[in-house]
């Protein structure tokens, strides 16, 4: 169970990534689209681990490793936004969340 303090964390960093990937890394990813579905971060806030949903790209997997190469790079904007609210910035770690997918291939199954 996560404390009010670790859902407090991990909703502004939601918040915060979202922006940054819509507004700040359109260089970086080109007309990607990256959604933030859910951060979890660790009891001891040092870890984040942020889901992403990947939309408008060929290549998922090569898109999650090129966010993964510039993890850095997000973590300095991010920190840039949120260093007043939060002692340390969290690592970041980026998984492909696909849940979306899974929910429409079972609207593809349910409809035949």
């Amino acid at each position: 169970m996560d404390s009010t303090r670790q859902l407090k964390v991990s909703r502004l960093i939601q918040k915060e990534l979202g922006e940054i990937f819509q507004r700040e890394t359109r260089l970086l990813f080109g007309n990607a689209l990256i959604t933030v579905t859910q951060v979890r971060v660790s009891p001891d806030l040092s870890v984040a681990k942020v889901y992403v949903s990947l939309f408008n790209v060929p290549d998922n997997k090569a898109l999650l490793q090129q966010i993964q190469e510039n993890t850095k790079e997000i973590r300095m904007k991010l920190a840039e936004r949120i260093k007043k609210q939060v002692r340390i910035i969290p690592n970041l770690v980026f998984y492909h969340d696909d849940s979306l997918d899974y929910a429409m291939r079972i609207d593809e199954l349910l409809k035949k």
